[in-house]
């Protein structure tokens, strides 16, 4: 069976809610689930987040993403702080920490895979 989402940037997310790890704003998030694999070893979908910084863990799995809209600054703890915008791919590997300090809110398409 084909899943198809035919417009990931104005597909509509559903209901709003607190951000769980923001430390600073009044940070909400939405997101579309668009798959999961039966065993949960994969997953995608549609997630969007307003302005404020929040942490980030990624254990026991690997993010892809890909930025449709908004501006951010993402720093791996001990790390450059990086710059992403509508077009760049981000890698967030097994392991890595950090924070997501969002600029302007923020809409990417995520593949998450179970290590």
């Amino acid at each position: 069976m084909s899943i198809f989402l035919p417009d990931a940037l104005t597909a509509d997310l559903g209901s709003s809610g607190p951000k769980p790890t923001s430390i600073a704003g009044d940070q909400v998030e939405a997101v579309l689930k668009v798959w999961t694999a039966h065993d949960d070893a994969a997953a995608t979908g549609v997630w969007e987040c307003t302005p404020g910084t929040f942490t980030a863990v990624r254990d026991g799995h690997h993010e892809i993403c890909q930025i449709l809209v908004g501006r951010a600054t993402v720093v791996e703890e001990g790390g450059t702080p990086i710059e992403i915008g509508p077009g760049s791919t981000l890698v967030l590997p097994d392991g890595w920490r950090g924070e997501w300090r969002v600029h302007e809110t923020i809409r990417k398409v995520y593949v998450t895979v179970r290590t």
